[in-house]
């Protein structure tokens, strides 16, 4: 079954609405720079109150490891999205489960972390949130099954991935009505879609 992660929660109404939806994990992103920031106080009142067995995602940039140990043991997260290059030692230093991004320019840099789960998502000079789509072709004769990809899903094209056997899609921009705000229609059609036996 292909876990969905829904990225970008700002708050308690998007957060239930997916959860009711079936959502396996929630993301908050705490990038100042992102439309859909959410600041580790306002993160915490919201996983305060959610229901136990939902993951929650910590999405950092450019953060010192002291930073995002301390964010993710204030939030109560279970695991810290890295969106920047670091070694495997970096993340192993973590207080905290590290899911490393990467974001992918050719079809090699799938590959990085390959002992790993991993987040795969297309370059882009924004981190995250921006819609554009990876080529599915890069995928084919590689194991997935710790791959989470992100990058460009929608409800309407999550279906298409379900044959390459993805440990999980990660969608952001896909399930908004504008950014910040989930479309809750789109959220339970993108689940349903991409749990569809």
């Amino acid at each position: 079954m292909l876990r969905v992660k829904i990225c970008g929660i700002t708050n308690y109404a998007d957060a239930m609405a997916s959860i009711s939806a079936g959502a396996d994990a929630l993301g908050f992103v705490f990038y100042k720079s992102s439309p859909r920031y959410i600041s580790p106080s306002d993160a915490k009142k919201i996983i305060d109150r959610l229901p136990p067995f939902i993951g929650r995602v910590g999405l950092f940039v450019n953060e010192g490891e002291d930073t995002i140990n301390t964010i993710s043991k204030y939030c109560n997260l279970t695991v810290s999205q890295i969106h920047f290059d670091v070694d495997e030692e970096s993340l192993d230093h973590l207080n905290v489960r590290a899911l490393p991004v990467v974001r992918v320019k050719e079809p090699k840099d799938i590959l990085k972390y390959k002992n790993r789960y991993r987040l795969v998502d297309v370059f882009s000079e924004e981190y995250g949130g921006t819609g554009e789509r990876l080529n599915l072709d890069w995928f084919k004769g590689i194991d997935c099954s710790k791959i989470i990809l992100a990058g460009g899903l929608t409800p309407e094209n999550v279906k298409e991935v379900r044959r390459y056997n993805f440990f999980g899609v990660d969608v952001s921009s896909g399930v908004e009505k504008i950014k910040g705000r989930k479309d809750h229609l789109k959220v339970k059609q993108f689940i349903r879609n991409a749990k569809a036996l």
